[in-house]
């Protein structure tokens, strides 16, 4: 361990600086809010756990075909009736159907979800007009399934979003994770998501820089489209160990210089600073797990500021070393 190492440990116990990114006073943009848009979740587990008969499933299965098919996946099977047959099997489960109870008490009402989808929805519309608003339902899956989301249907797994003090909680995740499984991260998890489609990061390079600006990317795009939503339910991080980042970013940053990071390609070495983990222990135990995806978070920022890049712009460009350079990226001090 270098010296920075060594430096880090106590300075992130002390976590006492203010993360620049909380912005309390932050206002919606009425304008962008005023454009109509058409949302209505569809609670699918209702209809699906009042299904009895293999009958009733195939009845869903019509009725809801995009669900059917890109959900269930519906033409794996020989027929409908198997996967109907099957559906009917699953929904006997007296833990589906104590888990169903409890997802309908703790989420009894929608409606706050549904008005944050929306504008989430309208913002992306209003940066990219080409955006085709999914139907959006919500499922309880027995755990199968998080956030499910392709070109045309949106599928939130409530049993998911429990409260983290709930028995029921996903099975086979660490701790670290299964505490971001929580309502206030929904739309953060789905706009995340959905950046994706509109993130052209050239991957092919295979660096550790191109993953840590795909991520920026990521984050950025989220912060744009939810401006008042807390870094903590974008990022992942709690409060104290975003302020833990920001009061070590320069001995978080002298790391990667000093190991030459930047243009590393081993994806082992790679994963160590984007991938999930309890800690970045390659810099302090003390140090929350996926750092290179804050790093890339700051340095896209200031890319964004710097160059006064519009949303689009900066989703569109595929060089991560032209948004590195012309970023002017330095540690706050």
């Amino acid at each position: 361990m270098n010296k920075s190492s060594y430096l880090l440990i106590p300075v992130f116990l002390l976590a006492l600086f203010s993360c620049k990114k909380e912005d309390p006073g932050c206002i919606m943009d009425e304008e962008i809010l005023s454009k109509p848009l058409d949302l209505k979740i569809e609670r699918l587990e209702d209809e699906f756990f009042q299904a009895k008969t293999a009958s009733d499933f195939i009845f869903l299965l019509e009725k809801y075909p995009e669900f059917a098919e890109n959900y269930l996946s519906a033409s794996s099977y020989s027929n409908k009736d198997s996967l109907a047959q099957e559906l009917v099997e699953i929904h006997r489960d007296t833990l589906l159907q104590e888990l169903y109870q409890e997802v309908k008490i703790n989420f009894a009402e929608i409606d706050s979800l549904e008005a944050e989808l929306k504008q989430a929805f309208q913002y992306i519309q209003f940066y990219f007009p080409e955006f085709k608003v999914p139907k959006v339902y919500t499922f309880v899956s027995g755990f199968g399934s998080d956030i499910y989301l392709d070109k045309d249907i949106l599928v939130i797994g409530l049993d998911y979003f429990l409260p983290i003090t709930h028995r029921f909680q996903p099975p086979d995740l660490p701790q670290y994770i299964t505490e971001r499984y929580q309502k206030p991260y929904i739309v953060p998890m789905v706009v995340t998501a959905i950046s994706a489609a509109f993130n052209k990061t050239d991957l092919a390079q295979n660096n550790l820089l191109a993953e840590v600006i795909y991520y920026g990317k990521s984050y950025h795009f989220t912060k744009a489209i939810l401006p008042c939503t807390s870094d903590e339910y974008i990022i992942g991080y709690t409060m104290d160990q975003i302020r833990a980042c920001f009061d070590n970013e320069e001995l978080i940053w002298s790391h990667f210089v000093e190991n030459d990071l930047l243009f590393e390609t081993n994806p082992f070495v790679i994963r160590k600073y984007t991938g999930e983990a309890p800690a970045t222990d390659e810099i302090s135990p003390d140090a929350p797990g996926r750092l290179g995806r804050w790093l890339g978070w700051n340095i896209v920022d200031d890319y964004v500021f710097n160059q006064n890049v519009g949303l689009k712009e900066l989703m569109e460009e595929t060089d991560t070393e032209k948004i590195f350079k012309l970023s002017g990226y330095k540690p706050r001090r």
